[in-house]
């Protein structure tokens, strides 16, 4: 059954109702602090930096409670094209013209520069599918959507859609766990008919034909459930008003201004390691 078990890999999105100081946090605080950690993981340039920011992501794991086995298995989804994209790296980078190769295949030359680069690239990847999963692990939705639009409010002065920007990414992470709860679904379905679903035999292009029949009613699926959320907000007389106001009350306290505060050390860490 493990070859149908899509929303076992997909934790990117699912929201973890613990309690921990993390999640006791204002959301602002929060989005505040996985902002400026994620921005300086993205901008480091050297593997201590980069090893700086897996060490905090993995701290913050532990304060919020989260499995450790259960945010590390959001990794396993994207790997097979990390792996694509690090070979790539090692062949493509820029090497120092004096470097001599490490290893020697023909025309094909292996250097120390190209190793480093591609281990970095993984390095980058999972510090930053962790940090977005902790933040989807600690953020509900009406939290994430009530602080973006008060960390956005000075935008909506001038004029901008602040809110359906917050709506539409909001909308994009939490579709995640639906898509792969209804390819779950439809890969059953075709098994239950004779369809040979999971059966490892063959070679790439085989295995592509294979998941082809799931693309086409996964699209459609998607598309009903868009439309029936639309129709949703307009029964609920969403964008009726220019302005909505709310009855989720955000308090900025202490705790918060040290959530900040060390976040912007950290960050401030990582992008000095990264020099």
């Amino acid at each position: 059954m493990h070859n149908f078990e899509f929303l076992r890999m997909v934790n990117i999105g699912q929201y973890l109702p613990l309690n921990s100081l993390l999640h006791r946090l204002d959301a602002r605080a929060r989005i505040i602090l996985y902002l400026v950690i994620l921005m300086a993981a993205t901008f480091t340039a050297q593997p201590a930096g980069l090893f700086l920011a897996l060490l905090i992501v993995l701290v913050l794991l532990r304060i919020g409670r989260i499995p450790l086995n259960f945010a590390l298995r959001g990794l396993l989804p994207p790997l097979p094209f990390l792996l694509i994209l690090a070979v790539l790296q090692v062949f493509v980078s820029i090497r120092p013209p004096s470097a001599l190769p490490l290893f020697e295949f023909g025309i094909l030359k292996i250097y120390a520069s190209g190793l480093v680069s591609a281990g970095m690239l993984l390095l980058r990847f999972c510090v930053l599918i962790l940090t977005l999963s902790l933040s989807s692990f600690t953020l509900s939705t009406s939290e994430m959507i009530h602080g973006l639009e008060s960390l956005l409010s000075p935008f909506s002065r001038l004029g901008l859609p602040t809110h359906d920007l917050v709506m539409v990414l909001q909308v994009t992470i939490r579709f995640i766990p639906f898509l792969a709860m209804a390819a779950e679904r439809i890969a059953k379905a075709q098994a239950s008919r004779g369809a040979e679903w999971g059966v490892r035999k063959g070679n790439i292009f085989q295995r592509v034909r294979q998941v082809i029949p799931l693309i086409v009613p996964l699209f459609l699926t998607s598309l009903r459930r868009a439309e029936t959320m639309a129709l949703a907000m307009d029964a609920r007389a969403y964008g009726s008003t220019p302005q909505r106001t709310s009855m989720y009350t955000m308090q900025f306290q202490f705790k918060d201004a040290v959530a900040i505060i060390f976040g912007a050390v950290s960050a401030t860490a990582i992008l000095i390691l990264g020099i």
